[in-house]
């Protein structure tokens, strides 16, 4: 694929900086920004914690089964067109999420936009991989830049929503704004993926997207056994401090003003982490990265349930963000190393789907614990145990014969 007009340092570079507003629109706001609405909605919706967990247990739901719907759509649509419409709907699906205060339809809103995201995430990871081989050497690059957009995200969601539930806290419901302020933002940046979505489309011609190799093989579930058990165990594990550690520094009394500055880093720390975790990810073909980013992921998770001394709370934020996003590049890096191009599709989507298993229990049981004695820090505590199993599991995955 060398060769190719595309393939310039820089322009590959510029690609993977664009399409990572794809990762900002499908996880860094429509998913992780509920974590910043969860308090005002809880105490104006009177929910318990149990809840107000099942709501990103039902987006992800909704990303499992936008999961396994992905790959028969991208060999219909292909991933391009399928980044664009599901960009857009996430958008739409964020909006309408202002609209309601029943939990049902607010449920209801939350799968809809969980379908819409993994249609992004799983498309724009696909199109990552294929930058990536442009120009082997920096493909570790590359596909962090794509997923440390979730980061961009991250930031944009701690800049806004603050600052809209402050100017809108004499409106009943004032947090409805903040879902339309969101939405707003992933709108524009729908518009702006209009330009790498029209490039790379010109490279699907030469990457088919079908789950089989010439050969008729098919993707081996039971070689990536022990990946795929560790990658659903990071999902069960990393969704709990996300969706609560902002209502536990809550209840540990830190003020807006550095929720908002711990949010930000968080966010800025997913940017970095492609470069951080670069050579980490092209250096090993087996599980190693995996295991080891979730075992860091795991003691960052379970400090805040530890303790409430500020430095330790915001070094918590700054190593989780640092990690938590290469852990699925580690994925796609797995999939990119063992397997040929045209098992990336069926790779991806099958590690996608383990990984929006894990997250349909961790919300919920997290909040469940939370409702008990010990709270939100013990909901935390089985986070971190979950991030370290799965460590231990996915260090078992070895690299398949070449």
């Amino acid at each position: 694929m060398t060769g190719h007009g595309n393939d310039s340092p820089s322009r590959l570079l510029l690609l993977a900086l664009a399409l990572s507003l794809g990762a900002a629109i499908s996880l860094g706001i429509t998913r992780f920004a509920y974590g910043l609405l969860l308090p005002p909605m809880r105490a104006d919706l009177q929910w318990s914690y149990t809840l107000a967990g099942t709501m990103n247990t039902a987006n992800a739901l909704g990303y499992l089964l936008g999961a396994l719907a992905t790959p028969r759509l991208m060999r219909r649509y292909g991933p391009s067109r399928l980044l664009l419409w599901g960009a857009a709907l996430a958008s739409l699906f964020m909006g309408l999420s202002g609209f309601f205060t029943e939990a049902a339809p607010l449920l209801a809103q939350r799968v809809l936009a969980g379908v819409a995201s993994a249609f992004v995430f799983i498309a724009g990871g696909l199109l990552a991989a294929r930058l990536g081989a442009l120009q082997p050497a920096r493909s570790g690059l590359l596909l962090g830049l794509y997923y440390g957009g979730t980061g961009l995200g991250i930031v944009l969601s701690a800049l806004l929503v603050p600052a809209v539930l402050e100017a809108a806290q004499a409106r009943p419901h004032g947090w409805a704004w903040a879902w339309w302020t969101l939405a707003l933002a992933c709108f524009a940046a729908t518009l702006s993926l209009l330009w790498p979505a029209r490039v790379l489309q010109a490279l699907e011609a030469a990457a088919p997207t079908g789950a089989q190799q010439a050969d008729g093989r098919r993707f081996g579930w039971r070689a990536f056994a022990p990946g795929l058990a560790g990658y659903a165990l990071f999902g069960v594990g990393y969704i709990g401090y996300m969706t609560f550690v902002i209502a536990l520094l809550r209840e540990q009394g830190v003020g807006p003003a550095r929720i908002t500055l711990f949010y930000a880093l968080l966010g800025v720390a997913v940017v970095a982490s492609s470069r951080i975790w670069a050579d980490l990810l092209d250096r090993y073909r087996g599980g190693q990265s995996l295991a080891l980013l979730n075992a860091v992921l795991g003691v960052a998770t379970i400090a805040p349930a530890l303790t409430a001394a500020w430095p330790a709370v915001l070094l918590s934020g700054l190593v989780f963000g640092g990690v938590f996003l290469s852990v699925v590049a580690s994925t796609t890096a797995l999939v990119r190393h063992n397997l040929p191009p045209a098992q990336w599709a069926a790779g991806i989507s099958a590690f996608t789907i383990v990984f929006a298993a894990g997250q349909i229990a961790g919300p919920t049981v997290v909040g469940w614990i939370a409702d008990g004695p010990g709270g939100l820090a013990r909901g935390l505590l089985f986070s971190a145990g979950a991030l370290w199993l799965g460590a231990l599991v996915a260090a078992r995955q070895k690299a398949l014969p070449a």
